[in-house]
């Protein structure tokens, strides 16, 4: 078994989403067997590519020209299905890049069992979506998609505690916001299937955001600072513009998110 660095280092280097979820899920279905039968597999070091490997499609564009669709027309909802397995695309690379870019940080074995879970399941998302996409016709990579959502690695490429703050307890604390309203939208067009694949990624979104939070807190007991104050400090270092209400204040609390971590950051907060 390849250490868990080179291995994440395998999946940034994909382009095919397909390919590199099945790459994903594969390295990840090889952790948890080592670690079943007792191991601590190497986790070694890796020079990951500032930018993952990308297929051809979808063109990416800056977020203000990126088409809007309602969400109340079939366009809007396949829409919709794009923008979020475009998310969970990046998420699989966030998650694997978090162990290459970082190896040289010693960390317990705990913190990589969570994020190879993580990124195992952000690759059964995509895959979701895909299939949501594909039974209503269409399939990723058919629409434009955000070009940004990569700025928050390449901003935090040499701060761990940054990534942590940014990545896990702001952009994926997002979606525990704004997830239960995609899934009404679904609910209200009767469209089975993707309200099933919604409802299993906002359940274990939870657990993402509770990573980013545990061991960011772990970093702060290690280097004895005030939690709720490096968080403020480097959100708004890194984070392009405040925070936006309303917030889901029982999955954050669930996810380990106190609401005086990130009500100071919001507009008008």
């Amino acid at each position: 078994m390849k250490p868990l660095a080179e291995m994440a280092d395998a999946v940034l280097r994909t382009a095919d989403g397909r390919e590199k979820t099945a790459l994903s899920r594969g390295f990840a279905a090889q952790w948890r067997a080592a670690r079943a039968e007792g191991a601590e597999p190497r986790i070694g070091r890796a020079d990951p590519p500032l930018h993952p490997a990308r297929p051809a499609t979808p063109e990416l564009l800056s977020p203000r020209d990126v088409p809007r669709r309602r969400p109340g027309t079939p366009e809007g909802r396949i829409a919709l299905l794009h923008a979020v397995a475009h998310i969970e695309l990046n998420a699989v690379d966030l998650h694997w890049d978090i162990i290459a870019r970082f190896a040289h940080v010693k960390m317990p074995i705990g913190y990589y069992d969570d994020w190879v879970k993580a990124a195992d399941e952000e690759s059964k998302h995509f895959n979701l979506m895909c299939d949501c996409l594909e039974a209503a016709g269409s399939h990723y990579g058919a629409l434009p998609a955000h070009a940004g959502m990569w700025r928050a690695a390449e901003d935090t490429v040499d701060d761990f505690m940054g990534r942590l703050a940014v990545v896990p307890m702001v952009l994926e604390a997002r979606g525990l916001d704004v997830t239960p309203g995609m899934i009404e939208i679904f609910k209200r067009a009767k469209d089975t299937g993707a309200v099933d694949a919604l409802e299993t990624i906002y359940a274990e979104e939870v657990h993402h955001v509770a990573y980013g939070s545990k061991w960011f807190h772990f970093l702060c007991g290690r280097h004895d600072l005030d939690p709720t104050v490096q968080f403020h400090s480097l959100v708004r270092q890194y984070f392009h513009g405040a925070l936006k209400p309303p917030f889901n204040e029982e999955k954050r609390a669930e996810a380990g998110i106190p609401p005086d971590f990130y009500w100071p950051l919001a507009q008008n907060g």
